[in-house]
């Protein structure tokens, strides 16, 4: 039986990968920061059904002695390196925090496979905002990056890190250039998430009006389940590389709340505002990807529509509220 380690287990992506790699008959255990508040740990994998699959461990990403301290009692085969501070609006609140926890943790994550074992295949979770103020109409591994947030930069540390310890002490350590993707799991405070859970809670008679920032930013946004496959593919490969993972889609702001709005039956422009706090200072205007290097190494493509992908959050957002208790 394989074993996988996972930092970020309880996240949108985390859980994902977990119930993935526990239907192929991995052992998964997960990287849990104690700090974490009890109320939402494992709120994802229960949601899932797996929580008690699933092996938690305590430790950190900023404490290179707790990850040296896993790696040696997990004995890992696999190593995803799903964790960061990954909101990339509080990332400007929080830059030094973002830099340790984005950049530098992946960084001891290396290390600590690095020092203990080698052979595990590592793989790192890079992302489409590295592109930011983007160089090439449609980007690919060949796009150089231009980062416009703290959490861009700290992602491209961590990004390039995991290069230079592929070509510095031969690891095999794969990143996926995750492009936007979304779930029923993903936080609230992310734009879907709050679309989403918003036009559930108009439709049921909970808020009157949506407030949103810059409704002309587009994104390509994939669906996190078929997402999690590619980094497990990335991991099969005889050699280790890095992958464009995306739907070559894009879509605005604006046009995914009017697909939320118009599942439940109603007309976006009655319901959603703009409110100018909600802008970042430095916007990130397109991000389109071209994952056909993707689909001809790994035989990978995205399978989820982005309409049915809407539908199924805005679903079960509905089913949350509905669920809850009055008052």
């Amino acid at each position: 039986m394989p074993t996988a380690l996972i930092t970020g287990v309880t996240g949108q992506d985390g859980a994902y990968l977990s119930q993935f790699l526990l239907s192929r008959g991995y052992r998964v255990v997960g990287l849990l920061r104690r700090s974490a508040s009890a109320d939402v740990v494992g709120l994802r994998l229960h949601w899932l059904g797996i929580a008690d699959k699933v092996e938690l461990v305590d430790g950190n990403l900023t404490d290179l002695s707790s990850l040296i301290r896993i790696v040696q009692d997990v004995q890992p085969d696999e190593v995803y390196n799903l964790a960061a501070q990954s909101f990339v609006a509080a990332s400007w609140q929080q830059p030094l925090l973002t830099g340790n926890v984005t950049g530098m943790g992946a960084a001891n994550v290396l290390e600590a496979v690095r020092i203990v074992n080698p052979g595990i295949r590592f793989y790192q979770a890079s992302s489409s905002e590295m592109f930011g103020k983007i160089q090439d109409k449609v980007q690919s591994e060949k796009t150089p990056f231009y980062p416009r947030s703290p959490y861009a930069v700290a992602k491209l540390y961590a990004h390039w890190m995991t290069v230079n310890y592929r070509e510095s002490f031969g690891l095999h350590a794969s990143s996926g250039i995750l492009f936007n993707h979304e779930s029923p799991l993903r936080g609230i405070e992310f734009v879907t998430r709050k679309v989403t859970d918003g036009v559930a809670r108009i439709k049921l008679g909970l808020a009157k009006s949506l407030s949103l920032g810059n409704l002309d930013a587009t994104r390509d946004w994939g669906h996190a389940r078929d997402y999690v496959e590619a980094m497990w593919l990335m991991l099969q490969q005889d050699k280790p590389d890095d992958y464009v993972i995306a739907t070559g889609r894009t879509t605005s702001i604006r046009d995914l709340c009017r697909i939320a709005f118009s599942h439940v039956g109603l007309e976006y422009t009655d319901y959603v505002t703009t409110d100018p706090a909600f802008f970042r200072p430095a916007e990130v205007d397109v991000l389109l990807g071209d994952a056909s290097k993707a689909k001809k190494v790994l035989g990978w493509a995205a399978k989820t529509p982005l309409e049915d992908m809407i539908a199924e959050m805005v679903e079960a957002d509905l089913a949350r509220h509905r669920a809850k208790p009055l008052g």
